[in-house]
């Protein structure tokens, strides 16, 4: 057996390969240095510019939480070039702004993407072409600005590429945590594996010396990363919310009409709006953290059972690379009749369908297994913005953040909790369990992502001018009460800038705190 396959797996060879390419790329770039940024002087004097990039290596219009920072900067007002793969339709709200660029990286040429060279020349040439246009992108494509806001993970190249693209144009760097690099590859190589643990360095300490500020998804994420073996300063915790396309929607002419409309509900319109059949339905990347098996064996056992329910309408949506594998699967199992009353469609819709599809739903699922334990996955938020409640797998720390058993959706952890939840979800008579679900699923769904993201633009409109004292709030103050510091700070200025003198002292005395707690720090 030779060295590199006894001891360098396919996913060790590529990333060796993005390290050493990008290494020999970031010393040529340092010798042709783009243009730097400099801030836009208005002509009062003042400086008027949030200027942003947003990063993100992968497709763009399947990350909707950089989608939706993207949005949200452009209304402060802001100027964005949103950088990623461009795969699939944007949402509506970036495909109609003026002051949003999307920015596409190029995909790698057909030779690259195909099977017909071996992956020990495939591999390393893939990860030069990736390094190569993420770097040309940022670095000479698009505009200088002033901050670069970049999705974390994936983390190689981009933490590296990112930092350094910062450090020749003089940007300020944020970084998105959704989750870790490393753990997502230990959940496929196991935690002891060289390359996982050269992965978590890597990742500390970029993230320690990089950024100028951390998002995080959760509370739980934003704990683990203050402490040891991260050490990581000026955070925020920002949760996912729905935008507003999220909508429930209760006019049943309305959603009979959409149910009517789209071949995956057509014959069954009447029925799911009778409540005779049930409709379900769960988003997946296809991928294993998500087992899909979960979700077939939870069917089987409903199928299996003696008690007399509703059938049930399984639409999956979303594209992955276990797609095929859970088809051939699905296709088995209900030739050989065990999913007597259960039927199973996948959809790839528009995302206005797929908001108005959930609206319509009676149960979500979600089969998202966090790696690291401390992420969340934002299909569950979606659902929320839609009043659809959910059943999801729970056994995982930051889960209770946002689903409240019994409240607003229902955890599981095997295939037989998940039937359960289902048998008795769907055999009451009067619907009052699910109901009480929905309502739930209604007020967590309130809670929208304008509210949630305010936060992040009073630090990017005040950092220049309040830099110590934001960087002692976020550094001291618990998650709560630092963003209702935030926004009082919001406030005060905004008063104060409509020349409210009353306003002022607010925000002396706003400030006068921020000073005395970083004294005690």
């Amino acid at each position: 057996m030779s060295f590199s396959r006894r001891f360098l797996p396919e996913e060790t060879l590529d990333a060796n390969a993005q390290v050493f390419s990008f290494v020999l790329l970031l010393l040529a770039v340092y010798f042709l240095r783009p243009v730097r940024y400099k801030p836009a002087i208005t002509t009062e004097g003042s400086q008027d510019d949030i200027s942003v990039q947003v990063v993100v290596l992968g497709d763009i219009g399947r990350s909707p939480r950089m989608q939706y920072h993207a949005i949200s900067i452009s209304r402060l007002p802001g100027r964005v070039d949103l950088v990623g793969y461009n795969e699939s339709a944007v949402h509506p709200d970036v495909a109609s702004n003026s002051r949003i660029t999307t920015v596409p990286l190029p995909i790698p040429p057909l030779i690259l993407r195909s099977r017909k060279l071996p992956f020990v020349v495939v591999g390393p040439l893939k990860a030069l072409w990736q390094a190569l246009t993420l770097l040309y992108t940022l670095a000479y494509t698009t505009k200088p600005a002033k901050w670069m806001l970049v999705q974390n993970p994936p983390s190689i190249p981009t933490l590296l590429l990112a930092i350094f693209v910062c450090y020749l144009r003089g940007t300020q760097l944020i970084v998105d945590w959704h989750n870790y690099g490393w753990s997502i590859l230990a959940s496929t190589r196991g935690p002891k594996h060289l390359f996982v643990k050269i992965s978590k360095l890597y990742e500390t300490l970029l993230g320690r010396w990089g950024p100028t500020l951390s998002l995080t998804v959760t509370d739980a994420m934003k704990t683990q990363l203050r402490n040891k073996p991260y050490g990581y300063k000026n955070m925020l915790a920002v949760h996912d919310r729905p935008s507003s396309l999220f909508q429930p929607l209760t006019d049943e002419k309305a959603r009979l009409s959409f149910l009517q409309r789209i071949p995956e509900t057509a014959e069954a319109a009447a029925d799911i709006l009778d409540g005779k059949t049930r409709l379900l339905i769960s988003s997946t990347s296809w991928t294993p953290d998500e087992d899909f098996s979960l979700l077939l064996d939870g069917l089987c056992s409903y199928s299996a059972s003696s008690k007399t329910l509703p059938p049930i309408l399984a639409i999956i949506t979303g594209k992955g690379p276990q797609k095929q594998m859970y088809l051939d699967r699905i296709n088995t199992l209900a030739s050989t009749g065990r999913l007597r009353n259960v039927k199973i469609s996948t959809a790839w819709l528009s995302m206005e369908d797929y908001a108005t599809l959930l609206a319509c739903a009676d149960l979500g699922v979600c089969l998202h297994m966090s790696s690291s334990g401390v992420d969340l996955p934002m299909k569950v938020v979606d659902m929320f913005g839609a009043g659809l409640p959910v059943v999801g797998y729970g056994s995982y720390a930051s889960w209770s953040e946002l689903v409240t058993d019994g409240v607003n959706g229902r955890s599981f952890e095997t295939p037989k909790d998940l039937a359960l939840a289902l048998e008795t979800l769907f055999s009451e008579n009067d619907g009052r369990q699910l109901a009480k679900l929905r309502s739930g699923a209604m007020k967590e769904g309130s809670r929208r992502w304008d509210d949630e993201w305010q936060p992040v633009e009073t630090i990017l409109r005040l950092w220049d001018t309040m830099e110590i004292e934001l960087r002692s709030l976020l550094n001291t103050l618990p998650p709560e009460e630092l963003k209702k510091e935030l926004h009082q700070i919001s406030l005060s200025r905004n008063k104060k800038d409509n020349g409210d003198v009353a306003s002022s002292q607010v925000g002396a005395n706003s400030t006068t705190r921020s000073r005395n707690i970083q004294r005690q720090s």
